[in-house]
């Protein structure tokens, strides 16, 4: 959904409610835990937020308050905030002037316990959005070396035909994204100087 104003929270519920029964809009559901299908743009950006179970708290903690999309330019809109899988959320973002409104479904929760301990979720795009695809957000905690790190993971190509006229502005919003998103995370965690590592991705 595209509008010239910033959808209202009203707005938000009634798209959301609308989209409560829609199907995913892509096939390969679940790769973000595997790997990522053939024929999509892959970005992961990987960043240490430092060391230890306090920082890893605060990074949960972080996620579970939907913070790496409080960026100014972008903003989630869970329908329920606990993070559960089926749970319904909307990406609201302001580009080109216009505020696009999209639909995702969380399709799994990751609560690892052991040498390597993990928090995190991925969601999936519904129809009403403007690309297609997965997107996982993770933080874990290797108990071994003791660091802590945020790890974004995330497969899409164009679903709605202004967003495939427009392909190198999606590629430039989604890299935008994965850079915003790890500093807002370092943030979080209380880190002052973050080492990021963009891993890239391909077409």
């Amino acid at each position: 959904m595209i509008s010239l104003r910033k959808p209202s929270a009203e707005a938000v519920r009634a798209f959301l409610g609308s989209q409560a029964k829609g199907s995913l809009s892509y096939p390969a559901v679940g790769a973000t835990n595997a790997a990522p299908p053939a024929g999509y743009a892959v970005d992961h950006t990987r960043i240490r937020l430092g060391s230890g179970k306090e920082t890893f708290d605060a990074a949960t903690a972080a996620l579970e308050r939907w913070e790496q999309f409080e960026l100014g330019w972008v903003q989630a809109w869970p329908a329920d905030r606990a993070i559960r899988q089926g749970g319904l959320v909307a990406i609201c973002g302001r580009c080109v002037g216009l505020w696009w409104l999209n639909a995702c479904r969380i399709v799994y929760v990751v609560r690892d316990e052991g040498p390597v301990t993990r928090f995190g979720f991925a969601y999936g795009t519904l129809a009403e959005h403007a690309g297609s695809g997965e997107e996982r957000f993770l933080v874990e905690w290797n108990r071994e070396d003791d660091s802590v790190w945020y790890d974004l993971l995330a497969f899409s190509r164009p679903h709605q035909l202004l967003v495939r006229l427009g392909r190198p502005w999606l590629r430039h919003i989604q890299k935008r994204f994965g850079r915003e998103s790890a500093a807002k995370m370092v943030q979080a965690a209380g880190v002052r100087s973050p080492a990021v590592q963009s891993l890239g991705g391909r077409l």
